[in-house]
């Protein structure tokens, strides 16, 4: 189910964004490095316990089959809705870390052989922080199910390595500096984003 959408959800999701003001416009950094005019500020929207737990729901709903253990989230930005999707599924919520420029269990995480795991992210743009976050789960012995996120922005591109899913996809082009529009005609550009580059 690479990249795929739960379109029923898609136009109510996307609106709840526009609602609590987390779909912004103007000239950002992603986490990923890349250059984008639209920038999705989930702490806009998840920090409204009712539009976070509906999310989690949802996402939930997809998994309620798969006898998922374990919910896992890069830190900082899938915390929230990781917590929700494990609150729902009645499962364990864990997450990794940046530590060396690199996703790891830590806080005394861990995990057991084969032990069944959903990564869970806010957003998706590259795939780059779920896939560090399964790599890591992996050498310490889980089973990943699939991946999941609230809004895929790759238009469905995006490769984790796993079958993923998310609420909503939107294609919102993100380019390298050099390739930037805003870039090209200095505007001023924010970082909004949780990794510190």
């Amino acid at each position: 189910m690479q990249g795929s959408e739960i379109s029923v959800q898609a136009q109510e999701v996307l609106e709840r964004f526009r609602r609590t003001g987390a779909l912004l416009e103007g000239h950002f950094v992603l986490t990923s490095g890349l250059h984008s005019e639209s920038y999705l500020q989930c702490a806009l929207v998840l920090q409204h316990p009712q539009e976070a737990e509906a999310f989690g729901r949802a996402l939930a709903d997809q998994f309620r089959t798969q006898n998922i253990e374990t919910v896992v989230a890069p830190a900082i930005g899938g915390l929230i809705i990781g917590y929700e999707v494990a609150r729902a599924l009645r499962a364990r919520f864990i997450w990794t870390e940046r530590e060396a420029s690199r996703m790891t269990l830590r806080r005394g995480f861990t995990v057991r052989t084969g032990e069944t795991a959903l990564v869970v992210e806010d957003v998706v743009t590259t795939g780059g922080s779920t896939r560090e976050t399964i790599e890591a789960l992996e050498s310490a012995g889980a089973r990943i199910v699939d991946a999941a996120s609230i809004i895929d922005r790759s238009g469905g591109r995006a490769d984790t390595g796993v079958p993923r899913v998310a609420l909503a996809t939107i294609d919102v082009p993100a380019v390298a500096s050099s390739e930037c529009p805003a870039c090209a005609r200095h505007e001023p550009v924010t970082k909004p984003g949780s990794r510190s580059q």
